[in-house]
């Protein structure tokens, strides 16, 4: 089933579902929103405290975290194919074909480990310094140089923590337990802000470390995040039955890891490459100088937290589609896909009111300069207006994965940031004079050229597939 534009009674049909539909779909996404709000909201007040120690410390960390970024989201990409298989594995009520997704899921996080750790030891500085452009004041860019590299060095120990907490948390999602996983991030983030007061600014007899004590506390809070989950998953297996065995055997059946490699690899490709096609973003706009960098972290960080609940809404349609079509219920999930676009859209337009109106009360809490602070409210005012663009992008996106379509998923993602958004981006920065604002506005608005494509992708109905039966 897809809307029918021309009628409005089979396009409410199509689009709007029924008391049931929204409470399944509500029990599913609201942990998520929950677990992910805390987080951002934490994120944000991180954000502002190491913005109290000043402009280059927050500058550092800014483009550490974007850098840390591109490994998370390799992790995501690399647990995303397997995911695509555990959740219809679900669907069909077989756990050891769950259990063999987790191992393969494991033994792919160990790799992304150790090629993310090796690449910023030997790297790290050179890549920190692509984001350094402020010839006015070369003493500015060598103390924000100082503060990254030290943030980068400790940060490097969160990514086994977070690397086995997803491993273990996307298997529950997929099965439909998001409880668990939001606990366990509830409780860390608030480890995460409480040590982030002691050690940035010293209290309770504590040294005040600044940006290290930042980078420490976010090591502690992984740590405490992977207790819970890990401990909680295996104290429970008669629940999550995935569990039970799931060390006894390392085996993973090679015909079952080659097919999740030829499905999941585009998904790592994409995740990658997307994540390094939004640093390629930050790298081209930090070229109008360090305040652009500052202003964008500031945005982003106030940006993700308002765009939780739509951002949230990809995992559970990839749960809700996954597995109606793991179940071999190919109508039920073309029902369900359009429902599930429909309400991300919905929550869009709510979202981008609040936005407009918060986008210049939030920049005035941080101790920078009013440059920054401008810059940072006009960011946030194009992001609002653009979210129904990146949430119906965000649905497409998750919907064409459910279904195995991983080379369709890594052309309409990575390929399209690469083919138009990141050439867009370098052409109007290096060869005009626009200022940086309108080459931000600019660029969002391609995002029709994606919408266009995943609209069509999706009425063509060729994500539907069952690669499990």
């Amino acid at each position: 089933m897809r809307p029918d534009l021309r009628n409005p009674r089979s396009l409410r049909n199509t689009l709007i579902g029924n008391r049931a539909f929204y409470v399944m779909v509500l029990s599913i996404l609201v942990p998520i929103v929950i677990q992910n709000a805390i987080t951002n909201f934490v994120n944000l007040l991180d954000n502002i405290m190491v913005g109290q120690v000043g402009t280059e410390q927050m500058s550092g960390v800014s483009i550490v975290n974007q850098l840390m970024f591109v490994f998370t989201l390799c992790v995501f990409g690399g647990i995303s194919g397997a995911g695509i298989f555990s959740a219809q594995f679900y669907g069909a009520n077989n756990q050891e074909g769950v259990r063999c997704c987790f191992r393969y899921k494991l033994y792919l996080c160990m790799a992304l480990i150790a090629v993310a750790a090796t690449v910023f030891l030997t790297s790290g500085k050179f890549l920190i310094t692509r984001f350094l452009h402020d010839e006015a004041d070369a003493g500015r860019v060598a103390v924000t140089l100082s503060h990254g590299m030290d943030y980068l060095h400790v940060m490097l120990w969160t990514m086994p923590p977070f690397a086995l907490t997803q491993v273990y948390a996307s298997t529950l999602r997929e099965g439909g337990e998001t409880k668990l996983p939001m606990v366990a991030g509830i409780i860390a983030v608030f480890v995460n802000l409480a040590f982030n007061y002691l050690l940035i600014f010293g209290h309770l007899g504590l040294p005040r470390l600044g940006v290290r004590g930042a980078a420490i506390a976010t090591v502690i809070s992984r740590f405490v995040e992977m207790i819970i989950v890990v401990s909680g998953t295996h104290a429970n297996t008669d629940r999550y039955r995935f569990a039970k065995g799931i060390y006894a055997s390392p085996k993973v059946p090679l015909s079952l890891a080659k097919v999740i490699t030829v499905k999941g690899m585009p998904l790592l490709l994409n995740e990658s490459l997307w994540s390094l096609g939004m640093t390629m973003l930050v790298q081209c706009y930090s070229i109008r100088g360090l305040d652009v960098v500052a202003a964008l972290n500031i945005s982003s960080t106030v940006s993700n937290l308002f765009a939780v609940s739509i951002l949230s809404m990809g995992s559970a349609t990839a749960i809700i589609v996954g597995q109606s079509l793991g179940a071999n219920d190919m109508a039920g999930a073309k029902r369900q896909a359009w429902k599930l676009i429909a309400f991300s859209l919905f929550i869009s337009v709510g979202t981008l009111l609040v936005m407009l109106v918060v986008a210049p009360l939030i920049p005035r809490v941080y101790q920078t300069s009013d440059a920054v602070r401008r810059l940072a409210t006009q960011f946030l005012r194009i992001y609002a207006l653009c979210l129904p663009l990146i949430s119906f992008c965000n649905s497409a996106y998750f919907i064409l994965r459910s279904g195995g379509k991983t080379v369709l998923t890594f052309m309409f993602d990575s390929g399209y940031t690469w083919l138009i958004g990141v050439p867009v981006a370098w052409c109007l920065v290096h060869l005009t004079s626009l200022p940086v604002v309108t080459i931000y506005l600019l660029v969002q608005l391609a995002d029709f050229v994606k919408c266009a494509f995943g609209y069509s992708l999706l009425r063509k109905g060729v994500w539907m597939n069952n690669i499990v039966g």
